[in-house]
């Protein structure tokens, strides 16, 4: 079996024709037919079913795409490992990143990153941790910031705990505010408290939805939403626009024109954490990325300057 072979199965895969997959890898078509003729050969076994006009994957073709897949995702990374064998002066790192994370931890220490080392590419995938996960399993991406515990938990993951974030309760700054909450708590807001207020609610997949609804299911109630199904720059339109509430990390929650409302003890939080595939060594860009990561966090911890809501694991 061979990586070219690999190749040219997945390029039929995804474009699902023949002519359209030799040209995206530069071969002539009866070249492509004979090489996915040996695979299947070599394999015992037909990759395609091959009716006029509407190629599909057998079995065995699902089978060996997931494996083709990361089988090539890592040859490109063996290839670019090698190609830095002499120094940092080139290369990439495939990072991802909950879309919390983006727009709040990640550009701080990218731009310390990209200070370092500014000839190396930075691909940044924003996701949720569980299309993270995925990636990582792909081999589509190197590392990634994501949310801990995983939710089903993966053991070929190797997983770091970084931080332990505070979420808090969101809403306009000229809106009523959210809760007469009781004078031992003043200024706090307890979940059974969000019961009957319309909140603006994360899409599906959003690990602030999961822990959400989570938190409410625990105090005996469905929350009531006023605007379901958004991205994080479209909840913190909403709730900037009045719709509703929302319940956010503090480090998100701080950069924006906001009221703010923590929870009343003992509060809710999340663990900030830092993932990559146990089975293979990250690339060294990679591995320097998680270095310059970890120094930062260290550094911000010994000096005071986490962001507020946040601790050291």
């Amino acid at each position: 079996m061979q990586l070219q072979q690999l190749g040219y199965f997945l390029a039929v895969a995804e474009t699902r024709h023949f002519t359209r997959a030799a040209q995206r890898v530069h071969v002539a078509q009866p070249s492509l037919s004979q090489q996915i003729r040996a695979l299947e050969s070599e394999l015992g076994a037909d990759l395609f079913h091959r009716a006029r006009g509407n190629i599909t994957l057998t079995d065995a073709g699902q089978a060996l795409l997931p494996l083709a897949r990361r089988i090539l995702a890592d040859a490109e990374s063996a290839r670019i490992e090698v190609q830095e064998v002499a120094g940092l002066r080139s290369g990439r790192v495939r990072l991802g990143a909950t879309p919390s994370l983006c727009t709040s931890l990640l550009p701080q220490v990218l731009r310390v990153f990209h200070r370092e080392h500014p000839a190396i590419r930075l691909l940044v995938e924003e996701g949720g941790s569980r299309d993270l996960v995925g990636g990582l399993a792909t081999g589509s991406l190197d590392l990634a910031l994501l949310i801990l515990p995983l939710q089903s938990h993966d053991p070929a993951l190797a997983t770091t705990e970084l931080l332990r974030e505070e979420l808090v309760v969101v809403s306009a700054p000229d809106a009523v505010p959210p809760t007469a909450a009781p004078p031992a708590t003043e200024g706090r807001i307890a979940v059974g408290e969000l019961r009957g207020h319309p909140l603006v609610m994360f899409r599906h997949g959003y690990d602030l939805r999961e822990a959400t609804m989570a938190a409410c299911r625990a105090e005996g109630f469905e929350p009531d939403f006023a605007v379901e199904g958004g991205e994080m720059d479209a909840v913190l339109a909403m709730v900037e626009a009045g719709l509703g509430l929302a319940v956010l990390p503090s480090m998100v929650a701080d950069q924006r024109p906001l009221r703010v409302t923590p929870f009343a003890p003992p509060g809710l939080h999340r663990t900030i954490g830092l993932a990559h595939r146990r089975d293979v060594e990250p690339p060294r860009a990679a591995r320097e990325l998680r270095r310059v990561l970890l120094a930062y966090l260290a550094e911000a911890a010994r000096t005071g300057q986490l962001p507020r809501g946040t601790s050291p694991v």
